[in-house]
């Protein structure tokens, strides 16, 4: 098996690594691509859903990245010990009647030795926000490096 670096067990800076890599992921919008990071028996939580399995959770990003529209991300490390790491995140995307929201939420992950994850339980709240409120402007895609982190949003 290949690994996917950075490796358990995870340090604030290697930890802080792969949260950037995953916002960086799910910022392209496309499945095919995120779902490379997970074991092929990996489980999820993500709201009232419960995918297993790549095809599964190709299936839930393809459906969501549907729905959630101009869709962008950014994920923070909150804490990480061994081969776990807790992230909160918040993201902003339209619905097809224009809607913004703003959806908050935390994740809680557990990667293999090869850098895989096996497991990802999402919380997420959504925010009906006015489109005057957003705080996430970046072309669709990877967020700027300069751009603000959640913290520094104050989010």
């Amino acid at each position: 098996m290949e690994n996917k670096p950075p490796l358990p067990p995870f340090t604030p800076e290697t930890a802080a690594q792969k949260v950037r890599m995953a916002e960086d992921a799910w910022n392209t919008r496309d499945p095919d691509r995120v779902v490379l990071v997970y074991t092929e028996d990996s489980r999820w939580r993500n709201r009232a859903e419960f995918p297993v399995g790549h095809k599964e959770i190709r299936q839930f990003l393809s459906r969501k990245w549907a729905r959630e529209l101009d869709y962008r991300l950014i994920k923070e490390l909150w804490a990480c010990t061994g081969n776990r790491i807790a992230v909160r995140f918040a993201y902003e995307w339209h619905d097809d009647s224009g809607q913004w929201f703003r959806s908050y939420g935390n994740e809680n992950w557990e990667f293999n030795e090869h850098g895989f994850m096996m497991r990802r339980y999402a919380s997420i709240n959504d925010l009906p926000i006015e489109e005057s409120e957003r705080k996430f402007f970046w072309p669709l895609g990877r967020r700027p490096d300069e751009h603000p982190g959640l913290s520094d949003l104050g989010l």
